[in-house]
């Protein structure tokens, strides 16, 4: 499912192409690209739940959040991302790609995806979907954006 998601982003949302608005068509096309039905349908929904929590203008899983509140990972959560993805979520915090908002909507989207654990490199993907619809997180998304591809060849020093 989650090559879907990144084909779909890669082809259709990010190169700002014209993407099919019919589910039919757009899962046609998934199926001559050699996709599973299955997948594409999970995909599907994935994004379809992505776009209700970029439109919400309520958010529950924040009403009761304070300036000095820390986020804690549940068990669950703890299990689908390792430390390294759980540290680099912390960063992204730290330097304002991600507010509050943003980065219970990633969690909301890592949990929902298939499989029992998320590599760094996927989590990064799913905040770029995340928060490339978020009005006012232009400037975050371009900085998620140089943060996957503008990546360091050799040491750092």
């Amino acid at each position: 499912m989650f090559d879907i998601l990144v084909y779909l982003f890669e082809n259709y949302i990010h190169n700002e192409s014209e993407i099919f608005v019919d589910h039919d068509d757009l899962t046609k096309e998934l199926s001559l690209a050699g996709f599973h039905d299955d997948d594409i349908f999970r995909a599907l929904q994935w994004l379809d739940s992505l776009s209700k929590l970029q439109e919400s203008h309520v958010k529950p899983y924040l009403t009761k959040m304070t300036v000095s509140s820390m986020r804690i990972f549940t068990p669950q959560e703890a299990r689908k991302m390792d430390t390294n993805c759980q540290g680099f979520l912390m960063f992204l915090e730290q330097i304002n790609v991600l507010d509050a908002s943003t980065r219970e909507m990633v969690l909301d989207r890592v949990m929902d995806l298939d499989g029992q654990s998320i590599s760094l490199d996927d989590l990064k993907w799913v905040v770029l979907m995340v928060l490339f619809n978020v009005p006012g997180r232009e400037s975050a998304y371009a900085q998620m954006e140089d943060l996957i591809f503008d990546e360091p060849d050799g040491q750092l020093h």
